[in-house]
């Protein structure tokens, strides 16, 4: 029905906290978009294409409180539309690079519990510049903080939300390119690669820290999926891949199953466990 887009401040957000949060969230935003305390909710980075955009949908058709985070949500056509047919729909801005930001929105929702926390945004870097020959130092540090760091400080940012829900999951997307265990070795992508290894390791450590809370750390995997990072870098893996939403649908049947049980190894999209 309605939608609310909520931009950087100029100046920190927790100099008007608790005050102004508070406002924000009993009246419902800016445009009236509003959390349901009865419906169970997700926030779900990089919502505007791709894997994210149909997380939100799928969500959506569950009846979930969702939370779409994007750079640059003015440009999120679908994510807009999406946001201006459902009231239980919120589009924040978040680039999740910005470690400031990232507190910022974590403060407006203090004291809202987040069910799952998915941390979806990622990139694949720059080929040329992660190529054997012409290794950049540039593209490296870029890959690292969407894939790895930036995870990382979502849910040292979100942790409480997390602690306070119902379900208590985290969840990242990780890929079968960080196995190291596999017999065969493509070339090329070396940092994307690199990335979701480091992003395992690093799931694994927030896992730990977080495990007297009863919080649940996963990974999870969608296997190829026909999305731009896949048409625009692995083109031949695109006959075979799945659909974001039938990636999506797997996805979520094996987050929906996670429990204390869990032991951190990464799931694939079928349920599977994906080698590393």
């Amino acid at each position: 029905m309605r939608q609310v887009i909520r931009v950087p401040c100029p100046f920190p957000v927790s100099r008007l906290l608790p005050a102004l949060a508070l406002l924000i969230l009993a009246t419902g935003g800016a445009h009236g978009a509003s959390i349901d305390p009865d419906r169970s909710t997700v926030l779900v980075t990089g919502s505007n294409r791709g894997i994210g955009l149909a997380f939100v949908q799928h969500y959506i058709a569950q009846g979930w409180n969702v939370l779409a985070t994007a750079r640059a949500p003015e440009r999120a056509d679908e994510l807009n539309a999406l946001a201006g047919e459902y009231e239980h729909l919120l589009v924040e801005q978040l680039d999740v690079t910005d470690g400031e930001r990232i507190r910022e929105l974590a403060a407006a929702y203090a004291g809202t519990p987040i069910d799952v926390l998915i941390n979806n945004a990622g990139i694949y870097g720059d080929t040329e510049g992660q190529a054997f020959g012409s290794l950049d130092a540039g593209t490296f540090h870029d890959v690292m903080a969407v894939n790895v760091l930036a995870p990382m400080k979502m849910a040292e940012a979100f942790a409480d939300h997390v602690a306070a829900s119902g379900q208590k999951k985290i969840v990242s997307i990780s890929s079968g390119a960080g196995s190291v265990s596999r017999e065969t070795m493509s070339a090329g992508g070396a940092y994307y690669s690199i990335s979701k290894t480091a992003l395992n390791m690093a799931m694994r450590k927030i896992g730990a820290e977080l495990a007297d809370r009863g919080i649940v750390v996963a990974l999870v995997a969608p296997g190829p999926t026909v999305t731009d990072m896949l048409q625009n870098n692995r083109p031949s893996l695109v006959p075979r891949a799945n659909t974001s939403e039938d990636s999506v649908a797997g996805m979520a049947a094996v987050i929906e199953g996670l429990d204390a049980g869990y032991d951190g190894r990464p799931l694939s999209f079928d349920g599977s466990t994906v080698a590393w």
